[in-house]
């Protein structure tokens, strides 16, 4: 697929600098002596030292060798167009612009040649350190209360009772009442029904009669 060309203002604008600055050169060059193909060949040699300048500052980064000719290369350039303005005679040039435009061919060979084979600065190195793993965050958890043990007081033994004579009543102790009552509100509340007899009987490990006596008193 072919792309349209549309015209570009800084294309344009750079275009139109370039033919001028390179008319400028090539004036310059032959007001100093430089006929011919000469004479076309200094504004190419300025303008192609100023480009490979740049372009080794942009591939490169910032270096003090790029940084020169890129500086030569343009006050060469900017002093060849102020010198067409009128501030000098082109038509009885002096002596330093005569020796200047002669010397310049050596000058840019020079300053191309350092560019294209100079080594470019080593890569800075890179810190290959592992990272520091975290400290690990140290979390507190309120720990929940310990259970109060279950403290079932020891079963009374059985008085010896003559075998005709009625079982007495048995007498619960207040203290096993009141952990009864909690184990039957901890059961209710558990499993949604009331604790039945067998498993309070083993829950308290109590003899019959005496759950029996304990159930009484919880209803």
């Amino acid at each position: 697929m072919n792309t349209p060309i549309r015209p570009d203002a800084v294309l344009v604008q750079a275009v139109i600098a370039g033919a001028l600055s390179f008319a400028h050169l090539h004036d310059l060059a032959a007001a100093a002596g430089q006929t011919g193909w000469k004479a076309w060949a200094y504004p190419v040699s300025v303008d192609l030292l100023l480009v490979a300048a740049w372009r080794r500052l942009r591939s490169d980064g910032p270096s003090r060798l790029a940084w020169c000719w890129f500086l030569v290369a343009l006050v060469a350039s900017l002093g060849a167009n102020v010198a067409t303005a009128g501030f000098l005679d082109l038509a009885h040039p002096p002596g330093w612009l005569r020796f200047g435009v002669a010397g310049w061919p050596a000058l840019a060979f020079l300053g191309g040649t350092l560019l294209a084979h100079s080594p470019a600065p080593p890569p800075a190195a890179v810190d290959r350190t592992p990272d520091p793993e975290p400290e690990p965050i140290a979390v507190t958890r309120e720990r929940e209360p310990a259970p109060e043990p279950e403290v079932l007081p020891a079963a009374e033994p059985a008085a010896a009772l003559p075998e005709a004579a009625p079982a007495p009543a048995v007498e619960a102790p207040p203290a096993l009442v009141a952990h009864a009552r909690r184990l039957a509100d901890d059961h209710q509340a558990r499993t949604g029904s009331p604790i039945d007899l067998d498993t309070l009987r083993a829950r308290l490990g109590v003899p019959a009669p005496m759950a029996d006596a304990i159930a009484a008193q919880l209803t």
